[in-house]
């Protein structure tokens, strides 16, 4: 194929269902939202959750500014993280990675490699755990824990998912007490040790996964005083594992797709 005259080179990577770009920041434009939609279009892009654009850190490894599928910016994701721990691994063979994001640096541990399969354990810091929230939605309240991760979430538990429960993220996260928007969790209480979760994430909507969402619903859980460290958060991407111990520790999978060129449109 003749070579096109602007590309923006990618590597794809997925954590548990929950998919992202990877692009060297000498690659991006000006406008990050509109190429970030471009590129994460399922249909006339690549397809992605989000784009991870990549630059040159003082205190780090890397910096990963994060842009979501609908152009936003999000200050973290640990399934995104954990695939930029990835993508430094493959490129300098580094077991410990430090990953600059705008929730603060996190430190990233190789824990075991199988080709393009990695897993990883990342320490995420301290959460921001507050009292049950209750919220008006329609004619019913609804009550969660709202937990900071870096990012805001809404922890809603429940014996069992509601058939529309996207709708009901999409309308938790539309209401003025979230100001700055919300990733909104619901999670089943399995068993001590074990929470299924469904993630409605802020900029994306439904996910697979979700790194800062499972430790928000791991937190969430233990804090109610309906789990125990360590909580495996089971969810329609694969299972992942977190240890609160004042700081959060989040373990799972990451694995790298594919490598591309993403022609421009002008």
């Amino acid at each position: 194929m003749k070579r096109l005259g602007n590309i923006i080179p990618f590597v794809k990577a997925s954590a548990c269902g929950n998919d992202f770009l990877i692009i060297d920041g000498q690659y991006a434009p000006a406008n990050l939202a509109n190429i970030s939609r471009q590129l994460c279009d399922r249909h006339e892009g690549v397809g992605a959750d989000g784009v991870e654009w990549l630059y040159p850190s003082a205190h780090a490894d890397v910096k990963a500014r994060l842009i979501n599928a609908d152009g936003s910016e999000a200050e973290i994701s640990g399934n995104g993280t954990r695939c930029v721990a990835a993508y430094i691994h493959s490129e300098q063979l580094k077991d410990t990675i430090l990953i600059s994001t705008s929730a603060g640096v996190k430190t990233c541990v190789l824990a075991s490699r199988n080709d393009t399969q990695y897993e990883f354990e990342i320490e995420m810091g301290e959460p921001k755990v507050s009292d049950e929230l209750t919220i008006q939605l329609g004619d019913r309240e609804v009550r969660g824990i709202p937990v900071s991760m870096g990012n805001p979430h809404y922890v809603v538990l429940v014996n069992e998912f509601a058939d529309e429960w996207q709708a009901e993220g999409a309308k938790i996260q539309s209401l003025p007490v979230f100001p700055q928007g919300v990733n909104v969790e619901f999670a089943r209480i399995m068993d001590a040790r074990n929470v299924e979760v469904r993630f409605f994430e802020r900029g994306v909507g439904e996910t697979r996964s979700s790194g800062t969402g499972s430790c928000a619903s791991a937190v969430a859980a233990i804090f109610s005083k309906r789990a125990r460290s360590p909580v495996r958060i089971q969810a329609a991407g694969g299972i992942q594992t977190v240890r609160w111990e004042d700081k959060v520790f989040l373990r799972g999978s990451a694995q790298l797709i594919c490598s591309g060129e993403f022609f421009v449109r002008t």
